[in-house]
């Protein structure tokens, strides 16, 4: 039988084929619409004959008939069809089976197939920062749908400070942020809000005697106005350091070697006033600041450190023969004691005549003791 179908089919020219349940087919002929074919087996005429299959699976009608379909049949395209538009200020969540699908950006348009539905839409505004409601983004990466939106983390201690094509648009929170994709540059700047340490090593000063001498400087800030600090200047970290250059340069620049390191504290208190002042005008809040080592050529540390050991050694020697003029006064003050009481004078002696005899195996004593006194004495004399 099927043979004699086929017979038939090719004598009157017509030819079959057959539509499966995942399939649809567009139909021309003579170059027009003729139909859209389900499932089932068909009977089609070859003569002028153009088709296109389409798989359910890939839900969307892709087709370069796709307009001219709805212009010229919008019956066909109404019964087998489903259009999504999005307005200039939306975008469109395709639903199916109540679970996000696809995404149809502002001002665009998607056709899907009604049979591989059901279909529904949810329509959300776009606002000045293109950001998504809340828990959007977690649906459409549960789906796989990450391409039309990018994500922003700001970290704890942090807020973000963001900008569409170039406009400041506020500021955002720790936590993660998301933003749709539409074609616009969307950037979040992160800015840290906690207490930091700028450090500014190895500056060349030339001080008031002509002394190259290089300084190591350290300050204590964090920012406080953060729209402030991005907008008055392109890098506030940067502006910071060169405030700190150019204040300790003219102030140390100003004062001799000598009075720099003997003045060092006062130095500090009076260029940090000067940074203070000018980093509030951006934003930017200064704790202590500091002079924290000043480095001297090897040749002039040389000379400083003879300095410093002359001095020592200077004092050394007053100390020295302070000592030297306090003992003779004192053996002076003793001597008169003795000349004027003989008794003390005796008493020194036998403490004498005690330590010599502690020195000594044996000692002979002849005339008594009173003849070893007046020996010893008349050797004094």
């Amino acid at each position: 039988m099927e043979w004699i179908n086929a017979l038939f089919d090719r004598l009157t020219g017509h030819t079959r084929v057959t539509v499966s349940e995942t399939e649809r087919m567009l139909v021309l002929r003579n170059g027009r619409f003729d139909a859209i074919l389900g499932p089932g087996e068909h009977r089609l005429k070859r003569r002028n004959l153009q088709r296109e299959v389409h798989r359910l699976d890939r839900l969307r009608f892709v087709s370069p008939y796709d307009r001219a379909l709805y212009r010229e049949r919008p019956d066909l395209a109404e019964a087998h069809l489903t259009e999504m538009r999005a307005g200039a200020d939306e975008a469109c969540l395709v639903l199916r089976d109540g679970r996000p699908a696809a995404i149809v950006r502002p001002e665009d348009r998607a056709v899907y197939w009604t049979d591989a539905g059901p279909w529904d839409v949810a329509r959300i505004a776009l606002g000045e920062t293109l950001a998504l409601p809340e828990g959007l983004a977690k649906r459409l990466v549960a789906v796989g749908l990450t391409d039309a939106f990018q994500a922003v983390e700001v970290a704890e201690g942090h807020v973000g400070m963001l900008t569409v094509d170039g406009v400041a648009c506020g500021r955002l929170g720790p936590g993660t942020h998301a933003f749709w994709k539409l074609g616009r540059h969307v950037a979040v700047r992160q800015i840290d809000l906690r207490l930091r340490t700028h450090e500014v090593t190895g500056q060349e000063i030339l001080t008031r005697d002509r002394v190259t001498i290089r300084v190591n400087l350290t300050a204590v800030f964090r920012v406080t106005d953060p729209e402030r600090a991005v907008a008055a200047v392109h890098d506030f970290e940067e502006a910071l350091h060169r405030a700190l250059q150019l204040a300790f340069r003219r102030t140390l620049g100003a004062l001799t070697l000598d009075r720099l390191l003997a003045e060092k504290v006062s130095v500090d208190a009076q260029a940090a006033e000067a940074v203070r002042a000018e980093m509030a005008g951006i934003g930017i809040e200064l704790g202590e600041i500091a002079l924290k080592d000043v480095i001297l050529p090897g040749e002039m540390r040389d000379i400083l450190t003879a300095v410093v050991a002359a001095e020592k050694q200077a004092e050394a020697n007053v100390i020295r023969r302070r000592e030297e003029t306090n003992a003779t006064r004192s053996l002076l003050n003793t001597a008169k004691v003795m000349a004027e009481n003989p008794v003390m004078l005796r008493l020194k002696e036998l403490a004498a005549l005690e330590t010599i005899a502690g020195k000594v195996e044996r000692l002979t004593v002849h005339n008594g003791t009173a003849g070893l006194m007046t020996d010893l004495v008349r050797l004094r004399d």
